[in-house]
C-alpha cells in the first residue's frame, strides 16, 4: 500500500511494475474507492526507472482518510496497487479506530440449560 499527504505539492510514488520500457507512455489513473469516481488519470513519459524499483512524481489530488486504486497501464497493466491518503506523521501506528472501541470487561460465565 501507498500512503501519500492531502497536498499541494509534488510526491513521489516508488513502484515495482511487472514489465517497463523506457520512454514508453505510460496512463496512470487514481480512482476513489468510496466514490468509485476517478480522481487522476494522467499519460505520461516521466516515469524513471531505478535500480530496482519505478519512481513517478506529481501532484496528487487526494483527500486525507480515503483510499484510491492506482493503475499504470502501457499495451497492458503494468502495475495496480492501493493508496491510503493521511497526514499523521507517524504511519506505522496509525490506526483507523483510534478512540472508537469501548472494551466491556466481562468473566464469560456462560449458563446452560
Amino acid at each position: 500500500m501507498i500512503v501519500l499527504e492531502e497536498s499541494a505539492s509534488t510526491q513521489i510514488i516508488n513502484f515495482i511494475p511487472r514489465q517497463f520500457v523506457s520512454g514508453d507512455t505510460y496512463n496512470v489513473t487514481i480512482i476513489n474507492e468510496t466514490t468509485n469516481t476517478e480522481v487522476y488519470n494522467q499519460d505520461t513519459t516521466e516515469i524513471t526507472e531505478h535500480l530496482y524499483h519505478n519512481q513517478f512524481s506529481a501532484v496528487f489530488p487526494v483527500k486525507q482518510d480515503i483510499t484510491y486504486t492506482i493503475t499504470v497501464t502501457g499495451s497492458e497493466v503494468v502495475y495496480k496497487d492501493k493508496i491510503f491518503c493521511t497526514n499523521q506523521a507517524d504511519v506505522t501506528s496509525y490506526s483507523v479506530n483510534e478512540g472508537a472501541y469501548i472494551f466491556n470487561d466481562t468473566d464469560n460465565e456462560f449458563i446452560t440449560v
